[in-house]
């Protein structure tokens, strides 16, 4: 029997992801020892009471019936930590909804917003999960470029009048992926002006909200009016190191908020309940694993930066995320500069296109190996003299 796959289908391509894993597969058959700085998955643990929370839980055996709806203790907690970390008062029955981790509701909410060939306003360079929604969703993207002398921040002023006139939602991204900049006071104020200005609803993925270095991330809903025009994502995969739990959260405009709630009600049956009051107990006690957490990026991050620095590769410390976000040296492009340190150094990083038209000319490093490990990984750039003639872009 023959079969065929959807129209829908020629939206979800092979990514150049599949291609790099291919080849690192292969590279492994053959006997390479790579150190892998290509995936943003955490590699350290869950803190210790999280994996005894967890533990304790799954041995009871009423808690393995469907769950539907987050449990009442979870989105007061996730309420009482917005209103803890950062100042945003959220009512937890109305404002506040558990989701499969912050992917699964980026996926799923622009089908909620949108009807097919409504614009969407989406970064570029970024993160992937993004355009997935919107093919599923049926809307077409308007790229906004990140460029490095805009901070790598949108600018609305060169959106087109007839673009922002089509368009019902924006996708933003701070902290980024893989653009680890932050937003300011400013630009967020900016961002609410403009979306009341031209109607459009705003979602924020704030997924690396906790990984920061010298200044705190600003939740976009601080600032005043935005939560009459959206929304912000978050998750406890990189904060807390339960990537593989999969449970993250919406919070902010009610009627968006409902919206995906009515969605999710016709699609799944709710998270596994032990993950739930795990997820609880770590946003009742955050402080002080996350601000461990971070000291470990900062070291990583010192490290790493000063080591390629010293060999001529003149990198951004990065202010935020578990993410570098590199020029590559002339006169490689992104892709042929990964696969040549894979070849050469046995490193892989991700190539910056992979993100958008507008990531060429960089890659995007994850800090998720041990100090020991990203040692071993300057040491390998070192031996293979990649960068002593050659200036960055």
């Amino acid at each position: 029997m023959k079969i065929t796959l959807s129209n829908k289908m020629n939206d979800f391509k092979p990514l150049i992801f599949s291609e790099l894993a291919k080849y690192k597969k292969q590279k492994l058959q053959e006997g390479k020892n790579l150190i892998d700085l290509s995936i943003g998955s955490p590699d350290l643990p869950p803190p210790e009471f999280v994996m005894n929370e967890l533990q304790k839980n799954v041995q009871d055996p009423s808690q393995y019936g469907y769950t539907l709806t987050g449990i009442e203790e979870l989105h007061q907690a996730i309420a009482d930590y917005y209103n803890r970390q950062f100042d945003v008062p959220l009512q937890a029955d109305d404002e506040v909804l558990m989701v499969m981790g912050s992917q699964d509701g980026l996926v799923h909410l622009p089908m909620v917003l949108t009807n097919p060939g409504d614009t969407i306003l989406v970064p570029d360079p970024g993160y992937t999960a993004y355009h997935a929604g919107i093919s599923l969703a049926g809307a077409t993207p308007y790229k906004m470029p990140l460029k490095e002398e805009n901070q790598f921040l949108p600018d609305f002023d060169k959106i087109p009048k007839e673009v922002r006139e089509k368009a019902k939602l924006m996708i933003l991204n701070f902290p980024g992926n893989p653009v680890p900049t932050l937003a300011t006071k400013e630009f967020f104020e900016k961002t609410v002006q403009f979306a009341k200005e031209n109607q459009i609803l705003v979602i924020h993925d704030f997924a690396y909200s906790e990984l920061y270095y010298e200044e705190k991330p600003m939740s976009f809903l601080s600032i005043e009016g935005a939560k009459d025009v959206g929304v912000e994502f978050n998750s406890l995969s990189k904060s807390f190191n339960m990537a593989g739990c999969r449970i993250g959260y919406i919070v902010g405009n009610q009627q968006i908020v409902n919206g995906l709630d009515r969605l999710k009600s016709n699609l799944d049956y709710g998270i596994f309940l032990p993950i739930q009051k795990a997820a609880t107990l770590a946003l009742q006690n955050s402080a002080e694993f996350t601000e461990q957490l971070r000291e470990i990026y900062k070291k990583r991050r010192v490290l790493f930066i000063s080591g390629l620095n010293e060999l001529g590769w003149k990198v951004e410390s990065p202010n935020a995320s578990m993410f570098i976000w590199a020029k590559v040296p002339k006169p490689f492009t992104s892709t042929d500069f990964a696969y040549k340190l894979m070849d050469e150094a046995g490193i892989v990083v991700t190539p910056g296109n992979a993100f958008g038209k507008e990531g060429e000319g960089y890659v995007r490093i994850a800090l998720t190996q041990s100090e020991e490990v990203l040692e071993k990984a300057v040491s390998r750039l070192k031996e293979i003299k990649l960068f002593s003639n050659n200036e960055n872009n």
